[in-house]
């Protein structure tokens, strides 16, 4: 008897911590099934060592308990949803204008692309390192390190214009001869589509190129 008494309780704890991990819409059969294990208890409980009132009672609070946890996470997650709902109809005023990031950036062929460089504070040289999208050096530039912003035109050394593509930057740092490191460099992309992804906001740059909307440190309309 004592057995048969143990593995209701077993079952009855079972059945409430997987309550604990579905929809609120279930709990109402869950709830079902528990008095009928609270009734299998009484059914099958030893006369002569019944279960107390107090036990019963304290298998009651905890399924409350239970269900109130799994009531509080479906409002959490619904809130949350709505947060991401409101964030992506803000984000969505985005498409249009041009991004700053750090991710490759789209030369049409013709229009400079604007960069911000992020410079060593000893250097007094410094060399803008140009590469295409398989990562191949396409150009190397000599800029001031006193300018944070400045424009790679897309022209190369003979004068004539590099393909229309993605584009990599990086700045190699110089004090005199001697290399003091290399930084990054971000630059404007325009943005043409903002869409969700696994609760996070995506943004398609011109040229293909995806973003996180958390990887953006500025924003600028369109020129």
């Amino acid at each position: 008897m004592t057995n048969t008494i143990s593995a209701a309780t077993a079952a009855t704890n079972t059945q409430t911590s997987s309550a604990s991990s579905g929809a609120s819409s279930v709990i109402s059969s869950d709830f079902e099934t528990f008095l009928t294990m609270l009734t299998v208890q009484m059914q099958n409980q030893d006369p002569l060592n019944p279960i107390e009132s107090t036990d019963y009672a304290v298998q009651l609070a905890t399924f409350s308990e239970v269900e109130q946890a799994v009531m509080t996470n479906d409002l959490l997650e619904k809130l949350s949803s709505q947060l991401g709902l409101m964030g992506f109809s803000q984000l969505s005023g985005w498409v249009g204008k041009e991004a700053r990031s750090e991710s490759a950036a789209y030369f049409d062929g013709s229009s400079p692309v604007t960069l911000s460089g992020d410079f060593a504070s000893a250097a007094n040289r410094a060399v803008l390192v140009v590469r295409d999208i398989d990562g191949r050096v396409v150009q190397e530039v000599t800029i001031s390190p006193d300018n944070e912003t400045f424009e790679w035109t897309g022209v190369d050394d003979q004068g004539a214009s590099v393909s229309a593509g993605l584009y990599n930057f990086e700045i190699e740092n110089y004090y005199n001869t001697d290399h003091l490191s290399t930084t990054t460099v971000e630059s404007y992309s325009k943005i043409i589509e903002a869409r969700a992804d696994d609760g996070d906001v995506v943004l398609v740059l011109e040229g293909g190129n995806e973003i996180a909307s958390s990887d953006v440190t500025a924003l600028r309309d369109s020129e």
